[in-house]
């Protein structure tokens, strides 16, 4: 009788023991399951950032938003793809929301202040700017630094901004034609050719950059071209830049010239140098 005892004893302990073994299984395939929804769902939205449509974008963290309000990637998320669809008011917003949020950082503030400058708001890109701490020294934070000073036409500030910045990216030539740009609007034009140079070098895709080292050289009456490299294309149409700057500094003849090479040079018809030239010359 006790040996029965024993064996049902047995029996009931297992069969708890293979109750609790399915019920933990059952857990763990559960809490498995989660881990895997959440890796799809930030595998989808860093696609949803990098090549989706941003509208979509905007569309799907709008959705995923409405099961979890204060997830802060998702509120990144909106935010970034709201900028990238250039619908900057409502970005900016976004990333009011985001900052407010627990575990928001310094790198979310500095992109609130660039949102506030694309949207107009250059006394809170400002404000927000003075916020983040002299430790967090990043590029983009002195690149709007260096915007904010520009726009306030505090000429030296900017410069040291820009210095700054173009020490802390691989990929200098971007902020290289900002900084020739800016040194352009106040007549320093050789300082400004020296720094669109440098941005061509660095990068010789960049089309703005040749552009404005055209726009430097002509408002320093040197009319021919810069040695950078150059499609017929670009070519014709950095010729019929320096027609316009030669003409604008009252050299309308050497214009006219250059409006005919840019007009020759063009593998197609180039109907605004042809429109300029028929202008001048009527």
């Amino acid at each position: 009788m006790r040996h029965f005892s024993v064996v049902s004893t047995v029996l009931t302990g297992a069969l708890f023991l293979s109750a609790c073994a399915e019920q933990n299984a059952d857990e763990t395939v559960e809490r498995a399951f989660q881990d895997v929804n959440v890796i799809d769902e930030n595998n989808l939205g860093e696609v949803m950032l990098t090549v989706g449509d941003p509208n979509e974008a905007v569309t799907y963290f709008q959705r995923t938003l409405q099961e979890a309000p204060d997830n802060i990637d998702s509120n990144r998320g909106l935010a970034l793809s709201l900028i990238r669809a250039k619908r900057f008011d409502e970005g900016t917003a976004a990333w009011q929301r985001t900052v407010a949020l627990p575990g928001a950082t310094d790198a979310d503030r500095v992109e609130l202040a660039d949102a506030m400058i694309r949207s107009g708001n250059w006394s809170g890109a400002e404000q927000t700017l003075t916020a983040i701490p002299p430790t967090h020294e990043t590029f983009k934070r002195y690149r709007l630094e260096a915007i904010v000073a520009d726009s306030k036409q505090q000429w030296k500030k900017a410069d040291s901004f820009y210095e700054t910045a173009v020490g802390l990216t691989t990929k200098p030539a971007p902020v290289l034609n900002n900084w020739g740009y800016s040194k352009l609007t106040r007549g320093a034009y050789a300082d400004a050719e020296r720094l669109f140079t440098q941005a061509v070098a660095q990068d010789s895709a960049l089309f703005t950059a040749k552009n404005n080292l055209v726009l430097a050289r002509g408002a320093q009456r040197n009319y021919a071209l810069p040695v950078v490299p150059m499609s017929q294309t670009e070519r014709a149409q950095l010729l019929h830049t320096m027609a316009l700057s030669a003409i604008k500094q009252g050299d309308v003849e050497t214009g006219k010239g250059l409006l005919r090479d840019a007009i020759d040079t063009h593998p197609q018809h180039f109907e605004a140098a042809a429109r300029s030239l028929s202008a001048l010359e009527s």
